[in-house]
């Protein structure tokens, strides 16, 4: 009884599991199928596979939709608000994780809770902070929002990584006359690299992916980021359904790329985020 409950329960996630992959997969798939068909084949049979790979797509959103340069400016301002933000919050997820002082938990709490506060709330601000430091239209201007929004992301991760590294590693250290920076540095860091690995690839996908500060912080076209494509074939290809699920697929790849390499480290470290947090 116990063996034919324990098939029917594996059976159910299995069922489960396979539904949610169906569902979350399937509308990638059919983007990136579409974008090697025609038109006419679009229109006439949207869910039949390509019956050959026509490329003319790819080749027209790559030239009006200048990837060259869109892809530049993200793979830039992603990365480098990527580094800020490691480089930042690590420090102070590494204090917040291994020190004790009064109001520890509230100070990160709060930071955490930053999550909560929409997007809109927060453009009026920024925004007149960016035009104070004469910085509209600029990638730095990108670059300084992107670093400070992964705050509580990079804290939630990293805190919960640095509380599974031993003290007694620390206070080796310290006994051996190493003080803070290198203690952090030489001791904590590179046994943090999951953790690193898991924020870094989580920062990298939103930054990438981020629409709303890009459109409110940039005007000039050499400056736009990958998400501007979306909006620019959606406005120039609207019948060219071929070159419109071209741009998409050339707009998702990439994140998909990223994640796959990272996948295991991201599920790894937000298992122990929900474990130590």
């Amino acid at each position: 009884m116990k063996n034919s409950s324990h098939a029917l329960s594996k059976s159910v996630m299995y069922a489960v599991l396979l539904f949610t992959v169906i569902v979350s997969g399937f509308p990638i798939m059919w983007v990136i199928m579409s974008s090697f068909k025609t038109n006419a084949q679009i229109l006439s049979n949207p869910f039949s596979l390509p019956t050959g790979f026509i490329f003319s797509g790819y080749e027209r959103a790559w030239k009006y939709c200048k990837f060259p340069t869109i892809y530049t400016n993200s793979f830039t301002i992603a990365l480098s608000a990527t580094f800020i933000s490691l480089v930042i919050f690590s420090m102070a997820a590494y204090v917040i994780a291994k020190y004790q002082f009064k109001g520890r938990n509230l100070l990160y709490s709060l930071f955490v809770l930053t999550l909560l506060v929409p997007t809109m709330a927060r453009a009026q601000p920024i925004l007149r902070l960016i035009v104070g430091m004469n910085l509209y239209d600029t990638p730095l201007a990108l670059i300084l929002v992107y670093a400070t929004t992964g705050m509580a992301t990079c804290l939630f991760v990293l805190r919960a990584t640095f509380m599974t590294i031993p003290l007694e590693f620390s206070e080796a250290a310290w006994l051996e006359g190493a003080g803070f920076i290198k203690t952090f540095l030489l001791i904590n860091l590179p046994m943090a690299k999951s953790g690193l690995a898991t924020a870094g690839t989580l920062l990298f996908l939103a930054n990438w992916n981020e629409y709303y500060y890009a459109m409110l912080l940039t005007m000039k076209e050499v400056n736009r980021t990958v998400p501007f494509a979306i909006t620019y074939f959606d406005n120039t290809f609207n019948f060219d359904y071929t070159s419109m699920f071209a741009a998409l697929t050339l707009v998702i790849v990439p994140a998909l790329i990223v994640y796959a390499i990272f996948q295991e480290q991201v599920a790894a470290s937000l298992v122990a985020s929900g474990v130590k947090g």
